[in-house]
């Protein structure tokens, strides 16, 4: 039985670049919003910290699978 080598090993399959572009701005309205409603008039429209730190979390992470498909 012989090991596999490198250009045997299944590829992971990356999504298009322009998925990836959408999913960006997708994150970054999303953030936006979180911020924006931060300091709403309205209790129930406010956003927590927390809330605000995923939004940028998932932001960030969406910009690197974009740096990473383009690098």
């Amino acid at each position: 039985m012989t090991a596999m080598t490198r250009r045997d090993e299944p590829r992971e399959a990356l999504p298009p670049t322009r998925d990836l572009i959408e999913e960006v701005v997708v994150r970054f309205d999303a953030y936006a919003r979180a911020r924006a409603a931060r300091d709403s008039l309205f209790p129930t429209a406010r956003t927590t910290p927390r809330q605000e730190q995923r939004a940028f979390d998932d932001l960030q992470a969406a910009v690197a699978r974009l740096r990473n498909r383009l690098g």
